[in-house]
């Protein structure tokens, strides 16, 4: 349900802006609610990634009594087959209330140190209480909000570690995982994690060994990464740095929707139970 419900958001954002990469929360393989049976003991969440030219971006569990308001610096530089590099990047607005509620600001990613500057796409509400996730998008002349089902409640299970060190079974690679003690990110205490991933040459039709690296350094606190960093030979790599945070109840008027838009209901179903 989460998939569909991100893979909706994204054919909106580009009916219209198909010629900028666009910005997307990231699919949380497994997402579930407690009480749903699972054949994981814990899920796991991975920032990053990329579908198509829309780049995913951090995972921001509805975890209750852990709010904030930050602003959410992204930088993706993808390399070209001539050599040259294509750099784009974005901030934008992030909280979540003591509920678990969370508000996000989608912007369009732009020319790193270029004319072109960045607009706001859409604005995302989600209650995972309630279990619903409004999309609403500024340049919609309909001026609509998106209605659909949100999974997620404040106890369901995000892990970001992942697995521990090991070798594939099929002999295809391994995962290398490397702890890189505490710090202080934006004031708040981190665990530093550095994941790297080795596939051997045939894996999925690559000709050479590939290596695809993860640094994450994760707040327990708050249940997510303050800084997040991803290098792939298929997409380019990725930085999301975790800015002007301010931990405290955001503005309730965050949650309400934008004055003068309309809801268009595409709930399938009747939303999960707690």
């Amino acid at each position: 349900m989460l998939s569909r419900i991100l893979m909706l958001i994204a054919v909106f954002l580009f009916a219209d802006y198909s010629r900028v990469p666009a910005q997307e929360p990231p699919v949380v393989p497994g997402a579930r609610v407690p009480g749903q049976k699972t054949a994981e003991e814990e899920l796991f969440a991975e920032d990053g990634g990329a579908r198509g030219d829309t780049l995913e971006s951090i995972v921001i569990p509805p975890k209750a009594k852990a709010p904030f308001t930050l602003i959410l610096e992204t930088e993706w530089a993808r390399g070209l087959a001539d050599g040259g590099t294509i750099t784009t990047v974005n901030k934008r607005r992030m909280a979540r209330d003591a509920e678990g509620r969370i508000y996000q600001e989608r912007w369009l990613l732009v020319p790193k140190n270029g004319k072109q500057e960045s607009v706001i796409t859409a604005i995302q509400i989600s209650d995972p209480i309630a279990h619903t996730l409004y999309s609403c998008f500024p340049h919609d002349a309909k001026k609509r909000c998106q209605l659909v089902t949100y999974t997620p409640s404040p106890a369901t299970v995000f892990n970001f570690q992942g697995p521990a060190s090991l070798q594939f079974a099929d002999g295809s690679g391994d995962i290398v995982r490397v702890d890189l003690g505490k710090q202080l990110v934006s004031g708040v205490e981190a665990a530093g994690t550095r994941v790297t991933v080795h596939y051997n040459a045939g894996t999925f039709g690559n000709d050479r060994p590939m290596t695809i690296a993860r640094e994450f350094w994760y707040a327990a606190q708050l249940g997510f990464n303050l800084l997040s960093k991803r290098s792939d030979p298929r997409i380019g790599s990725q930085t999301f740095t975790v800015t002007n945070l301010t931990l405290a109840d955001p503005d309730p008027k965050l949650f309400g929707l934008p004055e003068g838009f309309t809801v268009v209901d595409e709930r399938p179903t009747a939303p999960p139970e707690n």
